[in-house]
């Protein structure tokens, strides 16, 4: 993905790995380690599930671009190799070397036609550099709360089910909105219009319509879908459409 915007992004995350650089402006965003800043050169990452937001600095356009890799995919390029731990140190990293080994890996899988051997060699390098210096030792276990993890599956199992704080609790619902704001870095509200969202671009990827994937993810209607989906990826879904065919 390339990207040039000065859009504010609201908190959201991920199923993939995302590895990108910034060619220009500047980025700053709330983490899992609190707020950071992203300058022109430096490499941006986030984990998979990791809640993470983002804002132009000084409100300038700022350009990046990403590539994002299914953690399976990770597993499989590292297997047998002395990969070093699955997590990433910062969301932002200033390292030459790495900006390097992203772009030529961008390159290779936007070139046409293809060299496969030249991706996967590519990727193992870009992936083995991460993982070797910007490795975080594994996540201790999660300090999610029996209330908010009972809320967390029941949203995750069927994002586009109707649902309400009652359905999500047994107990006090304002404990609820406290305890999953505070855990998950989001209210339930929005934390369930971002996996709406991810749930529609799977939808659209495969080959629905955007009328279609609207209704299929749980929105009430096309318009809805399209300004979620406008905050949290800054294109429309016709765009991303387009930019997949």
């Amino acid at each position: 993905m390339t990207l040039a915007s000065d859009r504010t992004f609201p908190r959201h995350s991920h199923d993939q790995l995302g590895i990108g650089v910034m060619f220009y402006g500047a980025h700053r965003s709330w983490s899992g380690i609190g707020q950071v800043e992203a300058q022109a050169g430096d490499t941006i990452m986030v984990n998979p599930g990791e809640m993470h937001d983002g804002m132009p600095v000084g409100g300038c356009v700022r350009q990046w671009r990403m590539v994002y890799l299914d953690p399976l995919l990770v597993r499989r390029v590292t297997a047998g190799e002395d990969a070093g731990e699955d997590e990433i140190v910062r969301p932002s990293v200033c390292d030459p070397t790495l900006a390097a080994l992203f772009a030529q890996l961008f390159a290779c899988v936007t070139a046409a036609p293809p060299d496969e051997l030249l991706i996967e060699e590519s990727l193992l390098r870009l992936v083995m550099h991460v993982l070797r210096r910007h490795g975080l030792r594994p996540a201790p276990a999660s300090r999610t709360s029996p209330l908010v993890a009972k809320a967390l599956a029941r949203l995750d199992e069927d994002p586009a089910a109707p649902i309400s704080l009652a359905e999500l609790v047994g107990v006090s619902r304002f404990q609820l909105l406290r305890s999953f704001a505070r855990e998950v870095g989001a209210t339930p509200h929005a934390y369930l219009i971002q996996r709406r969202v991810r749930l529609a671009r799977q939808l659209l990827a495969a080959g629905q319509t955007i009328v279609e994937a609207a209704i299929n993810a749980g929105f009430a209607d096309q318009s809805h879908m399209t300004r979620a989906f406008v905050r949290q990826f800054g294109v429309t879904p016709g765009r991303y459409v387009a930019a997949t065919a």
